[in-house]
């Protein structure tokens, strides 16, 4: 009589909570500055100009350090490389509730971008070493759910603690937050599945079933000591997965800075109502992510085809997104307009999972620089929004023409995403 057969057990899912934790906890940290900034700024009198500089502080040492922090997690993993980011960042975290003025605050805003820097991509490193191709698209759509959550309670936490104790003492307690979770991290999680107590050889077989295209073994999963600095920078697959994500940073930071004074300017809602409008994308984004990457792990299951898996969802989501935001610039209705802001960000926010999975496709035991080449466009691109917003709305006295901006941006994008190819490694001569 043969034995019965061992059932996997759930490890992976189990971890995958915490990094949807730490997503939750990286957006807290990154927009809490937007939040507090009105009463930063009364205290320090401020100018515009100097609080712009302020906010760009971040995205510069952001995009500057992010290959460098993905290429940590290809050397040493993401258990290592993930406990000193989140560390390094709550640390500049809790500086910020002692800074003293404009140039303290700058300096502290730097150096957590710095250290901030390589977190993403050392999330779909760990999500690539625990999960099959066919999970990993599910995988990072759950972590990615995370910057939903926590970009969508922000604002209401924030203001509900300064309103109790000021805004030194909150960055002080963000800060808290996040030590906790590297101890939690660093206990539980192990770099490859084998490591793991917890993991038993039913549920190490499924992990290992179809990561990469290859045979299960240890090649495929080491740390890689190694990168072909050369071979990546001439690779013309990665510059257009790159240049596919430099539409989709740009798009996503219309909504991390110009949003709120947008429905409040633009549109004419009361500040109660724009709160709650300015939140309304990052709910539906919640679903979205969840969707988009339960689609592109669908297709892989029925069809077996990855360029259809990941670029057919990520032009979807682009052209529609694109549709949607012409439309918004054409309609009146106040309401409306809110309404289908929220569900561009949805079709955008949809082709996430598919994005940074592709990342894993191409770049293997490189994974972690891969993925921060293509965060560093993103974020190159999220860096010029509020500049052609801003000169838009102040030269041109238009609203609606960075709109129709974005969409040509997101037609750019799908035109990458068509020429991208996942089923070929950029390692590849």
């Amino acid at each position: 009589m043969s034995a019965p057969l061992q059932k996997p057990t759930q490890v992976r899912r189990r971890l995958l909570w915490l990094v949807f934790t730490l997503t939750v906890i990286t957006y807290l940290d990154r927009l809490c500055i937007s939040a507090a900034m009105p009463s930063i700024a009364r205290e320090f009198n401020l100018t515009p100009a100097q609080k712009g500089w302020i906010f760009s502080a971040f995205t510069i040492a952001y995009a500057a350090f992010e290959i460098p922090s993905g290429w940590l997690g290809d050397r040493f993993g993401a258990r290592a490389a993930l406990t000193r980011i989140v560390l390094w960042w709550s640390a500049f975290t809790v500086l910020t509730g002692a800074v003293f003025g404009f140039w303290s605050l700058f300096l502290i805003r730097f150096l957590f971008g710095m250290g901030e820097a390589g977190a993403f991509p050392n999330i779909a490193r760990a999500v690539s070493r625990w999960f099959p191709s066919s999970e990993q698209g599910r995988g990072l759509s759950i972590a990615f759910l995370g910057i939903a959550v926590g970009s969508t309670i922000t604002a209401p936490v924030v203001f509900s603690l300064l309103e109790l104790q000021g805004w030194r003492w909150t960055f002080a307690e963000f800060g808290v937050i996040g030590a906790g979770w590297c101890l939690m991290w660093h206990r539980l999680f192990r770099d490859r599945p084998e490591e793991h107590q917890g993991v038993n050889e039913a549920e190490l077989k499924l992990i290992r079933s179809d990561q990469f295209g290859e045979a299960p073994g240890k090649a495929s999963i080491e740390h890689s000591h190694q990168v072909p600095w050369s071979a990546l920078f001439k690779n013309a697959n990665l510059a257009f997965i790159c240049l596919m994500y430099f539409a989709y940073g740009y798009g996503l930071y219309f909504y991390i800075t110009w949003l709120p004074t947008y429905l409040l300017e633009a549109r004419g809602f009361s500040i109660n109502s724009t709160k709650w409008l300015a939140a309304l994308p990052w709910a539906v984004s919640a679903l979205a992510f969840w969707f988009g990457g339960w689609l592109t792990d669908l297709i892989v299951r029925k069809t077996g085809n990855l360029k259809l898996a990941r670029c057919g969802v990520g032009i979807f989501g682009y052209l529609a997104s694109a549709v949607v935001l012409i439309t918004v610039a054409q309609i009146e209705n106040n309401s409306l307009a809110a309404s289908l802001l929220a569900l561009a960000l949805g079709f955008q926010t949809m082709t996430s999972s598919a994005a940074w999975t592709v990342c894993l496709d191409v770049g293997r035991k490189n994974a972690g620089v891969v993925t921060g080449f293509m965060n560093t466009v993103g974020n190159i691109g999220g860096a010029m929004t509020p500049i052609v917003v801003g000169y838009a709305v102040k030269e041109l006295n238009s609203w609606t023409f960075p709109f129709y901006v974005m969409a040509g941006v997101f037609a750019f994008g799908a035109l990458m995403w068509l020429m991208a190819d996942p089923r070929r490694s950029v390692l590849e001569a």
